[in-house]
């Protein structure tokens, strides 16, 4: 394994690692129940998605 020749300041590991933040999480009301959910995921609630129920296994 190299070693790194020169050494990252701290101003450029702050740059570097600015986008590491974390993001605020978008939220939408569900169809059926109206529960808050994200966006293109399954309701946790009632278990739909785009009006079909989640398959049972």
């Amino acid at each position: 394994m190299s070693v790194p020749t020169k050494r990252r300041t701290s101003s450029q590991g702050k740059r570097r690692a600015s986008h590491f933040a974390l993001k605020n999480v978008s939220l939408s009301d569900c169809a059926k129940c109206g529960a808050k959910t994200q966006p293109h995921r399954l309701c946790q609630s009632c278990g739909e998605y785009k009006k079909k129920k989640k398959a049972s296994h």
